[in-house]
């Protein structure tokens, strides 16, 4: 565990009739990140009355919740919320206690599981060992899940990784594909569209319905990647379908 003593300035706005928006920035940025997930956790030790669901994104923060308990008859429930949202970060203590997850993160990098290898290797100036050897020597923040469930937004890449998406995504990426899109590094957790660059696979399940929780990782994970060959690969796949 570790204290973080973060400025949480945010400009604050009604989305739609059940829904709260803070914005804390609007760039895609470790520091950024870091008081957006700070907001999360303070909200949910404040657990206010009427709180369906926190919802952390790059650069903001989705409070969904039910209007009828914030309801006084002045016909706008988000002004009560609001005030209520703003009053639990006014209160102390101001330093926030958070656990921090670490998930170490298994991928074969291997041509047939990275099918996009050599060629992000190629726009990177990099040999395909050094850019496996820089992917794999990253510290990354899972800055927010989307696109589809379980889906990892990873801040940490090497800036000599970044390579642009695809001009044309493909119908069908492999579950566990390691991909870069942009200064980004996620991994799809099924079978989806999608056009980032393959550049791996894991044979982790990153979403499962039947699990608790269904999703490996949360908004504010820390992640590692090691590299395994086809064989550990095949191994570890068998071990996580059974």
């Amino acid at each position: 565990m570790r204290d973080r003593d973060v400025e949480l300035e945010f400009v604050i706005e009604p989305l739609g009739e059940t829904t709260l928006l803070l914005r804390f920035g609007n760039t895609i940025d470790a520091t950024t990140n870091s008081r957006v997930h700070v907001a999360a956790s303070t909200l949910q030790a404040a657990r206010l009355p009427g709180m369906i669901d926190i919802v952390p994104a790059y650069s903001s923060l989705a409070l969904v919740y039910s209007p009828v308990v914030w309801a006084d008859g002045s016909g706008l429930p988000w002004r009560q919320f609001s005030a209520a949202v703003q009053a639990a970060f006014a209160a102390p203590p101001a330093l926030v206690r958070r656990t921090e997850k670490r998930v170490d993160i298994p991928v074969c990098y291997d041509l047939a599981c990275g099918i996009d290898l050599e060629e992000v290797a190629r726009h990177c100036s990099l040999s395909v060992d050094a850019l496996i050897a820089r992917h794999v020597a990253g510290d990354y923040c899972v800055a927010m899940l989307g696109f589809a469930p379980g889906f990892p937004y990873l801040i940490g890449l090497d800036s000599t990784l970044r390579t642009p998406r695809r001009a044309n995504p493909r119908q069908r990426v492999p579950p566990g594909s390691v991909a870069i899109g942009g200064l980004q590094t996620g991994i799809y957790p099924g079978q989806l569209p999608g056009g980032w660059q393959l550049i791996g696979r894991t044979p982790l399940q990153l979403f499962d319905p039947k699990r608790e929780p269904p999703c490996l990782l949360a908004p504010g994970d820390r992640v590692r990647f090691h590299a395994i060959d086809v064989d550990e690969f095949a191994g570890l796949e068998r071990l996580t379908l059974s």
